[in-house]
């Protein structure tokens, strides 16, 4: 039975909504949202489709399952605050991305965090690099009962948080850390939903900010670059010395807070800058 794991904490009137990533749950977001929400953001770490039950659950669900859900958890932040954020974990990311792509006019800026088009780090054998290909492979029957196992370091640098977290996920609680590995089937959902958000940045004119690690176990700088040369609105870029994929629960997680709550203030202080004086909008309408 999937188990609910998501969390509201209300706050001001600009607002945050984080996504996870595939296979994962709210928890790995939950850190950086009490840390946002300490800095006066309302905030909702939402949980998408499938996730926090097991891989049958997981399986019973695709890339539009999982962008619904977030669709659904943004409409319901966004009935409370003034200003919506979206910020997501590697695919959740992506599903940041999709949003902003979707709803411009709603979508005031994003946080991206260890953002995953392409599985490529360090970390990921050959085989693994060819990932890519699974919509091809799954969509011709093969593979349906096969999956790749998370492996050592797991995306975590300290030490002390990796032992507590792979020891939770290996132990069957998904709940608490997501599943130990990532079935085909459900690569290849998250790699149909990559392509499409690849061919969307262009469209994208909402302020960034993207955050990856620099020795990223999973996901290598050429996610970044991607993002950096594919989308048009402003990109602000913040590399991290001393983590691995998992920055939200890594060791530069309050570092992750700070600069998210200071780029969205920014973003806030902007709007308001550029916003029109009640006179200039009777002068533009008469």
């Amino acid at each position: 039975m999937i188990k609910a794991n998501d969390f509201y904490l209300p706050g001001g009137r600009s607002g945050v909504l984080l996504i996870h990533g595939l296979t994962g749950t709210p928890t790995e977001m939950r850190l950086v949202g009490k840390g946002l929400n300490r800095a006066g953001f309302t905030v909702y770490g939402m949980q998408l489709a499938g996730h926090c039950g097991t891989e049958e659950d997981l399986l019973k669900t695709g890339w539009r399952d999982w962008y619904r859900s977030a669709w659904e958890a943004a409409d319901r932040l966004r009935n409370d605050v003034d200003h919506l954020f979206v910020a997501g974990l590697s695919m959740g990311a992506l599903l940041a991305l999709k949003l902003a792509a979707d709803r411009p006019d709603e979508v005031d800026g994003l946080g991206l965090y260890g953002t995953t088009f392409v599985y490529d780090g360090w970390t990921i054998p050959w085989i693994g690099r060819l990932s890519f290909l699974l919509p091809l492979v799954v969509g011709l029957g093969f593979g349906h009962q096969r999956k790749f196992h998370e492996c050592f370091p797991y995306g975590i640098k300290d030490e002390r948080i990796r032992q507590r977290i792979a020891s939770s996920m290996l132990s069957g609680d998904s709940s608490a850390a997501g599943l130990p590995g990532n079935p085909w089937p459900s690569l290849a959902e998250f790699y149909r939903l990559s392509f499409l958000v690849r061919r969307q940045l262009p469209t994208i004119r909402t302020p960034c900010l993207v955050v990856h690690a620099v020795d990223d176990d999973v996901a290598s700088l050429k996610n970044v670059r991607m993002i950096v040369r594919g989308v048009r609105g402003p990109v602000e870029t913040v590399l991290l010395e001393d983590s691995y994929h998992m920055i939200t629960v890594d060791k530069e997680r309050d570092l992750v807070v700070e600069r998210s709550a200071r780029f969205f203030n920014e973003v806030v202080a902007r709007r308001f800058v550029h916003m029109p004086e009640p006179a200039e909008v009777a002068v533009a309408a008469e």
